[in-house]
């Protein structure tokens, strides 16, 4: 990305149709901005904006194989290892149907959005954020971090309810019901369609999604620590860091190497 020439960005949005009315709005609003890519699904996203490392990116809400905001945190998670040392992560801006608690969700974090179809007024309001931010990126890794901490907000990384935790899960093991103590549970694992429940000697396959399982989970006894990983905390054995800076965990009980994704790794600290 070069700092001296105009500002870049990336579209990604699944409707063609929205994808050209929005570069087309941009090209009004932002003459100097160059749209580098635009693409279609949240995974091409996440490939393109790591090979292009555009200044902005918009990103829709809803896209196939990864939403948007999936796919601004699995960028997050590539994008010091993937880009030049220093360079600073793309300014976010989500693109969205009206959905007045999405809209809520980004107020809260001070992210900026856009509703479908975009408005000529409301884009200029923007830009022009864009704009500041652009000429006002001083520290980088103040930056990067601050964008992680809206993403863990905007994900429900934060604080989850904790009331009535579940004690028990239950399993469907052939006809049967497996009743599974929480306690007994190593981690839990996204797999397709199903939640992978690993405990230190069995595997067992449930159907809720993870999504919905985690504000079901005591907090303080189970922590994400990847998109699609929740860790029991007491079965964390060690957490290391290789050379690129990852970090990884090793748990009591179960041979697997678990990654740590950049947008969790706050819970790992010293004391």
């Amino acid at each position: 990305m070069n700092r001296t020439s105009n500002p870049t960005a990336l579209i990604a949005e699944d409707e063609p149709l929205l994808a050209a009315a929005l570069q087309a709005e941009l090209a009004r609003a932002w003459p100097e901005l160059r749209v580098l890519a635009v693409v279609g699904d949240g995974a091409s996203a996440v490939t393109q904006a790591l090979r292009l490392q555009p200044d902005v990116l918009f990103f829709d809400i809803r896209m196939p194989s990864l939403n948007g905001l999936d796919a601004a945190a699995e960028l997050a998670d590539a994008w010091h290892t993937d880009s030049a040392p220093g360079t600073p992560f793309p300014a976010l801006v989500f693109v969205t149907a009206y959905d007045q608690y999405a809209i809520q969700a980004f107020e809260a974090e001070a992210v900026d959005y856009l509703l479908k179809p975009v408005q000529a007024d409301r884009l200029q309001k923007t830009v022009s954020k864009l704009q500041l931010a652009l000429a006002n990126r001083a520290h980088p890794a103040i930056d990067f971090e601050a964008t992680l901490g809206q993403l863990r907000g905007l994900l429900g990384a934060g604080p989850r309810p904790t009331a009535a935790p579940l004690k028990v899960i239950q399993a469907s093991v052939g006809t049967a019901i497996r009743m599974v103590p929480i306690d007994d549970v190593v981690y839990f694992e996204a797999a397709d369609k199903y939640v992978r429940v690993l405990t230190a000697a069995h595997e067992y396959l449930i159907r809720t999604p993870l999504k919905e399982l985690l504000p079901q989970l005591d907090a303080s006894t189970f922590w994400q620590v990847h998109r699609g990983t929740v860790v029991n905390a007491a079965r964390i054995d060690t957490v290391t860091r290789d050379e690129a800076g990852k970090l990884s965990l090793s748990v009591r009980d179960r041979p697997e190497r678990l990654p740590v994704s950049r947008l969790y790794a706050h819970l790992f600290k010293a004391m």
